[in-house]
């Protein structure tokens, strides 16, 4: 056991990953240590209990003394090393300069090499102990020293941890290092049971006292996937029967002994009779072993009950697909030891809210294409190109199962494995999971498989919520809007018609010569402050009331080119170039013609006062498959990205004197005909450019 253990904990480590961090390096050097140890000294009790001839076999001994020696001195450093990145994983931050220097502090003791490898191999050939007697006692107080101090460490790293399992493993390897500490100083240091019966027992139990942690270790392994190995259940098996074959054939030689020693029976009479007993008790010993394993194993799928469990309470606690997905994606990783879950969910054709406040994505997606679960952010983008997706779903269907593994596909983006996420016959999603080689047990893949359908049920599940926010807040927002309307035309009444009134009579009394000569700019002031505050009365009542019904239709190149004639007069003088282009000879009815004209005015009307002299503003028409798209792009100072999703909010402005209205319109002309209004980048990199699209039904041209 103290051969196979270290080393079989060793090989796991190894094959964990390709590279391995700084804290599995030391650990993997310290299971090598420790396990090199052992083989020797088994080699060594070994050739004491066969009787070779000691000169053919020297040079060899003199090799196994040698590579136990480097070994047990280099383990406790290596064990030092160890604890000193535990310590700092417990506090989450990188070794310090000062731990680095003593990590290298540790290694001082190797120097113990050169004084005692020569000793080794100089003169008649002795056992270790024996020719390194000198060195006994100062290495005895390092040892022990060293099994203090990583004893005090593990107790911190215990108090500190969160988890209940790494908190025991830590307490009990902390009194584990210092038992082992307090048995070599009695025995190298104080010399407990020197010259008794006891002298042997205990140098045993000192050259083994290693086990214990290990053994503890690799239970923790076992029972909680530490550092994402794994035993299998049935090597824990074959090893704890094979430990308990040699534990009680053991006891059968040592009684057969003394029972033939002390009542001079004959010698393999008690043997036989022992090794009967051994068979008719083997039947017993079966079930006992059968129980207390069903009773280990049954606390392994408690855990991934629990998992299950523990997602499936916390899926109704999210209103919103990424935050639940984020949810599901640590939880997963967590708990069942993965490296790495990505979630993917399948946009569906459902009409998005720009806002930005509620929903998945800020982008309708008509054809179903898949986006990334866990970004919120306004402009959205794949996180896996479609092509590789499509391909990755067609080998799931070609399975049956929904199932993909080692698949050159998935190795080429760094994930293992790939489950499509179904709801009765549809496919809502794709789960990729990054996991150990080797950790993907049965159970794993149980856990794995029963989630998957929890999370396509949850996916869907949270859609309907999202939709029914969504429309609350829609039903909502037009009652307010109602509300709104009836109090703007109330005001509007009030207003305007004073307002008529006092520019006109402004106006006259610019035109008599002596009141203009002494009043030119008050009465300027008058008549540009009643403009404004006529144009913002209009806009209220713009916004307040639906876009009027007309029978009327006309040509979108036509209506962009009055458009364009208006404006133009105003882009002059203010020293602005307007461009206009269009490809287009579409015909929009009465009512698409009316919501396209108010929301390119608007937006004209913005772009014509953000944009400096010498600028261009540029306003553009072409024919899509979907239908049309309008495009007007200035060149101003652009909209800041923490302003891009309030921009569309009635009464949110950051002018000083404006009235929030005119993106408001905008959006509420282009969805009262079933279009969308939105802010995309600008293809000269600055300004800003918005993009009206239109689902455009060809109309007779009367």
């Amino acid at each position: 056991m103290g051969v196979a253990l270290p080393l079989w904990l060793s090989l796991l480590l190894a094959r964990q990953r390709d590279s391995l961090p700084a804290l599995e390096r030391a650990l993997l050097a310290l299971a090598i240590g420790t396990g090199l140890w052992h083989t020797c000294n088994l080699f060594l009790t070994l050739y004491g209990l066969l009787g070779f001839e000691p000169r053919a076999w020297t040079p060899l001994l003199r090799v196994v003394d040698s590579i136990a020696v480097v070994s047990i001195t280099l383990s406790y450093s290596f064990l030092l090393h160890v604890h000193l990145h535990l310590w700092a994983k417990s506090r989450r931050r990188p070794l310090t300069r000062f731990e680095r220097a003593r990590v290298f502090m540790s290694y001082i003791p190797a120097v113990f090499l050169v004084a005692s490898l020569p000793r080794i191999w100089s003169g008649v050939y002795e056992p270790m102990l024996v020719k390194l007697s000198i060195f006994v006692l100062p290495f005895g107080l390092w040892a022990a020293y060293v099994l203090g101090l990583v004893a005090a460490t593990d107790l911190l790293i215990a108090w500190r941890s969160e988890e209940t399992g790494e908190r025991r493993l830590m307490f009990t390897l902390a009194a584990s290092f210092g038992a082992i500490g307090a048995l070599l100083i009695a025995v190298h240091v104080v010399g407990v049971g020197r010259g008794t019966i006891l002298e042997q027992y205990l140098f045993t139990f000192a050259n083994l006292g290693s086990l214990l942690p290990t053994a503890l270790i690799a239970y923790h392994v076992y029972r909680y996937r530490y550092l994402e190995l794994l035993i299998k259940e049935s090597l824990v098996v074959a090893s704890f029967a094979a430990v308990v074959m040699v534990v009680y054939l053991y006891v059968i030689r040592t009684m057969e002994e003394w029972l033939t020693a002390r009542f001079q029976l004959r010698a393999g009479v008690i043997e036989s009779l022992l090794i009967l007993a051994f068979v008719l008790l083997a039947a017993p010993l079966r079930r006992w072993l059968d129980r207390r394993f069903q009773k280990l194993f049954a606390r392994e799928a408690a855990l991934y009950r629990e998992v299950v469990t523990r997602i499936g309470a916390h899926v109704g606690r999210f209103k919103r697909l990424p935050e639940l997905l984020q949810m599901i994606e640590e939880e997963m990783t967590r708990e069942l030891n993965l490296r790495r879950v990505k979630i993917l969910p399948r946009e569906t054709a459902r009409e998005s809210d720009n806002t930005g406040e509620v929903g998945f994505s800020n982008r309708t997606n008509g054809d179903g294409a898949f986006v990334n679960g866990t970004n919120d952010n306004a402009a959205f983008e794949p996180l896996l190109d479609e092509e590789w997706i499509a391909r990755l779903l067609g080998e799931a269907a070609e399975s049956g199962e929904g199932i993909v593994e080692q698949s050159p596909l998935l190795r080429e983006r760094g994930y293992d494995l790939a489950l499509a996420l179904r709801r009765d016959e549809r496919t809502v999603g794709l789960m990729l999971v990054d996991v150990a080689r080797d950790a993907l047990t049965p159970d794993v893949r149980s856990v794995l498989e029963v989630l998957a359908g929890q999370v396509a049920i949850a996916i869907e599940d949270c859609r309907l919520v999202e939709e029914n926010v969504l429309l609350e807040r829609r039903v909502a927002r037009g009652e307010r809007l109602a509300e709104l309307g009836q109090m703007a035309a109330t005001v509007a009444h009030e207003v305007k018609n004073p307002l008529s009134a006092i520019k006109s009579i402004a106006q006259v009394m610019r035109e008599d010569e002596k009141l203009s000569a002494e009043y030119t700019r008050d009465l300027d002031l008058i008549v540009g402050e009643t403009e404004r505050l006529s144009r913002s009365v209009s806009q209220l009542l713009n916004f307040a009331r639906d876009a009027p019904a007309t029978a009327q239709s006309s040509r979108a190149d036509d209506l962009l080119l009055t458009l364009a004639a208006l404006f133009r007069a105003d882009a002059q003088a203010q020293g602005i170039k307007l461009d206009c282009q269009t490809t287009t000879a579409a015909v929009l009815d009465g009512m698409q013609a009316t919501a396209v004209r108010d929301a390119l005015a608007n937006l004209l009307h913005n772009a014509l006062q953000v944009t400096p002299r010498g600028g261009r503003v540029s306003l553009a028409a072409r024919d899509e498959p979907q239908g049309l798209r309008f495009v007007v792009e200035d060149e101003g100072v652009g909209v800041p990205l923490e302003l891009q999703r309030r921009i569309w909010e009635p009464f949110f402005t950051t002018k000083q004197r404006g009235t929030g209205l005119g993106l408001a319109i905008v959006r509420k002309r282009m969805e009262e005909v079933g279009g969308q209004a939105q802010l995309v980048p600008p293809q000269s990199g600055k300004g800003a450019r918005f993009e009206l699209s239109l689902p455009c039904k060809p109309v007779a041209n009367n």
